[in-house]
């Protein structure tokens, strides 16, 4: 096994983790002994798959803060850091505007809701009303001036206690462009502390990685031997809509956008990133999967460290393809089980709001749902109907999160690209020598 490439042995501990939750799903539900089945996950499975999220998000945040002050000194002009987080901008608004899109026109044509049984929805939002109500208590605010006033912390280490991500790299982009505007042998030294930082929880990181394959095996048992392998239900053609659409997005979409604007063969992208999709499927966690991310750009895709620092910890914070994806199909799907015929207006202020939404949407298993609480309430639809659908959420933020881990890489490659201003370290090559656009 140690013989293999880390991301074929994370592929094989994905199918063995599968299998073996199924089989033991299927074992209970011919008379074996549940609680040997449920003591082995409460006390082996759940908490080692668990242990492993926790050393990821361990190292989220101080991986976040000094990847990008490091990046942000290594492309080490103030005009080039404009360029390369204009593109970055840009592109974000774009390509989430197109998954959007490519979900509202599968729910549009498919109408899973048009004619749902009015008893299985209410059905639905009785078994999942408790959730339900928990959810729309933390919903945030769709505010475009709020997200920007949110960016600028009152207190940058309250703001990193509460795990308030985009304030802290609004603070750590402040301290770079500091840096870079101030070279006296003080900030020298700072920024050698910074990047010593950064080299401890590189390795750290590189150690924790190592166990990815046994934590994504213990994650997919727990998942299968609870659920099994049929955990869609009655929401089966909804399930299937989001799933259509992502793999739209994922499979067409993205291929298409790094082949053209990135130069980059998708076979090659997607065998890069096999790794960090797999993870981010199996731990519904685009802030827990960035150093996996972070790995695969450098390691496996050759992308320039600074560019993939700059833009990967952004991303895993504000590039959401996924999200915005599922928060909008979500929102019609749920108008429609209530007999709510949504004009085209209304859509596109949908629209809107999802690509705010995505960029404030923590990057967290469920961070979606609040987000969807709150449209749902400018459409004058209750927002505990959000119950809904929790009871397939599960899987479908393991598929969301894969296309936003997906989409991050994609922006990362289509960025360095274009970022040709940016030295490349000894090592790195660029993705391709000619613009393909």
């Amino acid at each position: 096994m140690r013989r293999l490439a880390l991301h074929t042995r994370v592929l094989i501990g994905f199918v063995l983790g599968s299998a073996a939750g199924a089989l033991a799903f299927w074992w209970t539900q011919q008379g074996g002994d549940a609680g040997a089945v449920n003591g082995f996950i409460d006390t082996v499975a759940h908490p080692a798959g668990l242990l492993f999220l926790k050393f990821l998000k361990m190292l989220v945040l101080p991986l976040m803060f000094s990847a990008l002050i490091v990046g942000i000194t290594e492309i080490g002009d103030i005009a080039s850091l404009g360029r390369v987080g204009l593109r970055m901008l840009l592109y974000i608004v774009v390509v989430t505007s197109i998954a959007i899109a490519v979900g509202l026109c599968v729910i549009n044509l498919i109408q899973p809701g048009v004619g749902f049984d009015p008893a299985i929805r209410d059905g639905l939002l009785a078994a999942h009303s408790a959730d339900a109500q928990a959810i729309t208590a933390t919903k945030p605010t769709l505010s475009g001036v709020k997200i920007i006033l949110g960016l600028v912390p009152d207190n940058p280490i309250k703001a990193a206690a509460d795990g308030d991500f985009l304030a802290v790299m609004f603070f750590a982009v402040m301290l770079g462009i500091a840096l870079v505007l101030r070279p006296t042998p003080a900030t020298a030294a700072f920024k050698a502390t910074v990047q010593g930082l950064l080299e401890l929880v590189m390795k750290l990181m590189e150690l924790v990685i190592k166990l990815t394959p046994y934590a994504v095996a213990a994650l997919m048992f727990t998942l299968t031997a609870r659920f099994g392998t049929d955990i869609l239900g009655k929401l089966g053609l909804y399930a299937l809509c989001v799933i259509l659409a992502i793999a739209i997005h994922m499979f067409v979409v993205l291929p298409l956008w790094v082949r053209v604007f990135g130069g980059m063969s998708p076979v090659k992208f997607f065998k890069g990133s096999e790794e960090a999709i797999l993870l981010a499927f199996s731990t519904a966690s685009s802030t827990g999967t960035l150093p996996t991310t972070l790995k695969v750009a450098e390691q496996n895709l050759k992308l320039p460290p600074q560019i993939a620092r700059f833009v990967l910890t952004i991303g895993a914070s504000a590039n959401h393809h996924g999200t915005a994806l599922f928060e909008g199909l979500t929102t019609l799907f749920i108008a429609q089980c209530f007999g709510v015929d949504l004009s085209l207006s209304q859509q596109l202020m949908v629209v809107g709001l999802c690509i705010i939404g995505s960029i404030g949407t923590a990057g967290v298993p469920a961070g979606s749902l609040p987000v969807i609480a709150v449209i749902l309430g400018y459409l004058n639809l209750p927002p505990e109907a959000i119950g809904i659908i929790l009871g397939v959420d599960r899987f479908l933020d393991m598929c969301r999160t894969s296309l936003n881990v997906t989409g991050d890489l994609a922006t990362a490659v289509v960025v360095s690209k274009h970022s040709d201003d940016a030295a490349l370290p000894p090592g790195h090559e660029r993705v391709s020598s000619s613009h393909a656009a």
